[in-house]
């Protein structure tokens, strides 16, 4: 039912371009555990050990202060066709933000430009995990969102900056998320 190895293969990578939803999984060494749905078109395949996808502006910013502290991170795919599976990618992520404006130029030419982007999460693979998905249910995508784009581009950058300033500078946790350090 479930394999594991220690790299993304060909049919994991063709398997998480088919996915429209995936969710991220941090923790710090205390605290509360976070797990946050990502969809829209925010997650590349680097190669067989890396991953990177861009995050957008949101109401918090507990990721960031889990990797900052400790980098753990997994990600986790589903399918919700005819075709039941779940892949699960366990690595250590750093950040790459705006100031490190060499390396986030690069990982923008991957997405193009979005609205709202706060930062890079850049994933080492270090595990990936199958099982079987037999109780996932089955579920047709209607579209993706567009709020969140339009509320940033509404905002521009200076009401973007802001917000960060006053909503993802510090976790629920008290911690830093180093998004202006």
């Amino acid at each position: 039912m479930g394999d594991q190895s220690a790299s993304l293969s060909p049919d994991h990578v063709e398997f998480i371009g088919r996915q429209h939803l995936f969710f991220v999984g941090t923790a710090g060494a205390d605290g509360r555990i976070n797990v946050s749905p990502k969809g829209l078109d925010t997650l590349r395949v680097l190669d067989s050990s890396r991953v990177v996808w861009l995050n957008l502006t949101g109401s918090g910013n507990e990721t960031a202060a889990h990797v900052l502290e400790n980098g753990r991170m997994t990600l986790m795919f589903c399918s919700f066709d005819k075709q039941p599976l779940i892949l699960r990618v366990y690595g250590q992520a750093t950040m790459v933000y705006p100031r490190d404006e060499a390396k986030f130029g690069q990982y923008s030419a991957l997405f193009g430009h979005q609205p709202g982007t706060r930062q890079f999460f850049e994933l080492d693979v270090e595990l990936v995990q199958t099982s079987c998905g037999y109780g996932v249910p089955h579920l047709e995508l209607d579209r993706p969102r567009v709020t969140l784009a339009k509320w940033a581009a509404n905002k521009g950058d200076e009401g973007i900056e802001q917000y960060w300033s006053d909503k993802n500078r510090i976790s629920i946790d008290g911690k830093s998320t180093g998004i202006f350090e």
